[in-house]
């Protein structure tokens, strides 16, 4: 006769283990220490004679009175099984047999498989998708930094195939909110290459960005456009007078004086300068057209950073990260100080280089000596054959004019500031 559940309810221990058999193959072992747990026998060809073995099905339990669906399946992934849960995984099992499939077997190979995918995590595969990328080192650098600043906080000790769009959101609405919409637009495309990565090699089967791929504004600001002088007056009057971090300032004002990259100012390395004789070697690794990069220095650069050297003079880097002392500070800084004052969508530091441009044209420099001085490769194939004239004699001249300049539009803002409030 079939178990009722109110026999394997009240069985009750004895001094051995005892059986209380359901059929076909399924019973009920109930354990000197109260454990009731259940068994399914079957009978397998080996290829030479049919062996009889033992399933371990799980254990008996009754289910808790207003258990949710998603509750009673966590139960069974913890192997506890009702009499009827116990009957349908029987009938599992008995599939299996049928098809010569020994159902210990198959289970322990499909805990392996979970074990594998668990082990599979974001991070791993986002690694593994950088690894894979056609580009130059520095370009993979600043795409892995912004992975470990936004992304792998969040998600990348996660197995791939358990994130879902919620997850997703969640790292580009925080994105958004402490990084800025172009960061959070660079998480997005990174994120969905990594899935796309994991779904061609069987490692997830759906992309969870794309549900969420327009829950954020699209990123609509002007952030190189050239700022007109009253503008840049009254940006270095405001980073003047904010009151973060020293070094922070300093990179960014190394920025203006020199109209570089972002990164190459936050990354710069003290063996990089001749402060004797004002000039900046940036080497060729950390350029974005891999070419050395000479820069004259204004005087107020050479002063800047001869004062910065008593405080960051021990260190390799002369901007270094504010809590890992070895390694640079990160351009992220600038839009942090920006977007406290009030500049976040009104301006980038990308907008720096395309500013000076603008300007020194406007005062009447030759285009040759600013294009050299913003590092801007030679469209023109026969000039950039024959030009390889450095200026730097005149690109001296030019970048201590544009530095006093900036002084003076600083000065003429802070001199309007002064009028308006008396």
């Amino acid at each position: 006769m079939p178990l009722t559940d109110t026999q394997c309810r009240t069985a009750k221990p004895k001094d051995k283990p005892y059986k209380l058999t359901d059929g076909n193959g399924l019973y009920l072992e109930v354990k000197p220490n109260g454990v009731k747990a259940w068994r399914y026998r079957f009978e397998l060809s080996d290829g030479t004679a049919r062996k009889e073995s033992i399933f371990a099905i799980g254990n008996y339990v009754t289910a808790p009175k207003g258990e949710t669906p998603e509750q009673a399946q966590e139960r069974r992934n913890g192997r506890q099984f009702t009499l009827a849960e116990a009957r349908d995984e029987r009938i599992k099992a008995r599939a299996l047999v049928v098809q010569g499939i020994n159902p210990a077997h198959h289970r322990q190979h499909g805990r392996v498989r979970r074990d594998h995918e668990n082990a599979t995590t974001f991070k791993a595969v986002a690694e593994e998708w950088l690894a894979l990328r056609d580009w130059e080192e520095i370009t993979k650098s600043r795409r892995l930094k912004m992975l470990e600043r936004v992304v792998f906080p969040k998600i990348g000790e996660m197995p791939i195939k358990a994130i879902t769009p919620p997850h997703i959101l969640e790292v580009l609405q925080s994105a958004a909110q402490a990084n800025g919409l172009s960061v959070a637009a660079e998480a997005k495309r990174t994120m969905s290459g990594v899935f796309e990565l994991a779904i061609s090699t069987l490692r997830a089967t759906n992309d969870p960005v794309y549900p969420v791929r327009k829950a954020l504004p699209a990123n609509k600001t002007q952030h190189k456009r050239p700022l007109s002088t009253e503008e840049i007056g009254q940006l270095l009057r405001d980073v003047e007078s904010h009151g973060g971090r020293h070094e922070t300032l300093c990179a960014f004002r190394l920025m203006w004086l020199t109209l570089c990259r972002p990164n190459e100012a936050v990354e710069a390395q003290w063996a990089e300068f001749d402060l004797d004789k004002a000039l900046w070697r940036i080497p060729a690794e950390r350029m974005k057209k891999r070419k050395e990069h000479t820069t004259p220095l204004p005087t107020q650069a050479v002063e800047m950073l001869r004062a910065l050297h008593a405080i960051t003079g021990n260190y390799v880097h002369v901007f270094p990260h504010r809590d890992t002392r070895s390694r640079p500070m990160v351009a992220a800084s600038f839009r942090q100080m920006l977007n406290s004052l009030g500049w976040g969508g009104k301006y980038s530091p990308h907008a720096t280089r395309t500013t000076g441009s603008t300007r020194l044209n406007e005062m009447g420099f030759s285009a040759d000596w600013i294009e050299k001085q913003l590092a801007h490769t030679e469209q023109n194939a026969v000039r950039r054959t024959y030009n390889h004239a450095e200026y730097l004699a005149d690109r001296a001249k030019m970048m201590q004019q544009w530095a006093d300049m900036l002084d003076a539009w600083k000065s003429e803002c802070s001199a309007s500031s002064d009028a308006n409030t008396r």
